[in-house]
């Protein structure tokens, strides 16, 4: 089974970028969509075989996710159960035959880090609190935007930007206790060098120069571990600052 997630910036705009035709090459049989910052009447995304399941925020033209997937769904929820945390379109939950998918798109801690306490100690907590609560009945898989870089190698410069969104300690720290609780960063299994990234700033010829971060992840259960056949980021798919990254399974 293939997995692929992408922060779009921008369903709409992304679509006229070849969006549709870029999804469609990467042959995944379950898409996962973060930052899609508009409702589902104002787009068309049809995927043959593929059927869609969307979380916008309340706010208009902000955030969002979605799921799209032409594997048999036994169940999809929107959020994780806290309603303060909810309404902004982070979370998506799908229930398959082996697992649960989780989409889900991290709050940016923003300039000045005006939002870092909002993330670290309150969603941070709470998401960790969702992903084992499901874990108790499937393995889980989660994925998107978590909008931190983990390690040093998972920025083109680390130095500079040690106490800036994305790259702070409590950020670093949070993403430690997702692996400390039993998850598996997946392209780690797959490449342990640096230099592979999934955001560039739209300044500088950041893409072109491969001056990025990476910050979109696909992360699993332990017990998924065994499973894992692959693991993919694609950075020449455009159409969005970010670039889609991709999870091979191998399941019973």
């Amino acid at each position: 089974m293939k997995l692929v997630s992408w922060n779009v910036n921008g369903i709409r705009a992304a679509l006229k970028k070849g969006a549709k035709e870029s999804l469609e090459s990467l042959l995944p049989d379950v898409i996962c969509l973060q930052e899609v910052r508009a409702r589902e009447n104002q787009f068309e995304l049809a995927l043959d075989g593929f059927n869609a399941h969307w979380n916008p925020a309340k706010r208009p033209g902000y955030s969002g996710t979605g799921i799209l997937s032409k594997v048999p769904l036994l169940s999809v929820i929107n959020g994780i159960g806290k309603a303060e945390l909810d309404g902004e379109g982070r979370v998506i939950t799908a229930e398959l035959a082996d697992f649960y998918l989780v989409t889900v798109y991290t709050p940016n801690s923003q300039r000045e880090l005006a939002r870092l306490d909002f993330r670290t100690k309150k969603w941070e907590p709470a998401f960790l609190a969702y992903l084992k609560k499901l874990e108790q009945k499937k393995p889980v898989v989660f994925c998107g935007d978590l909008n931190v870089a983990h390690r040093e190698i998972d920025l083109a410069n680390p130095s500079a930007n040690r106490r800036n969104a994305g790259f702070t300690d409590e950020e670093r720290a949070a993403f430690d206790g997702l692996l400390a609780a039993g998850f598996v960063d997946t392209f780690r299994e797959f490449c342990a060098e640096g230099g592979h990234y999934t955001w560039w700033s739209n300044f500088g010829r950041a893409r072109e120069k491969n001056v990025g971060w990476r910050i979109d992840y696909f992360v699993v259960s332990q017990s998924l571990r065994s499973r894992l056949s692959g693991a993919g980021i694609h950075p020449s798919i455009t159409g969005s600052d970010h670039c889609p990254v991709s999870l091979e399974l191998t399941l019973p």
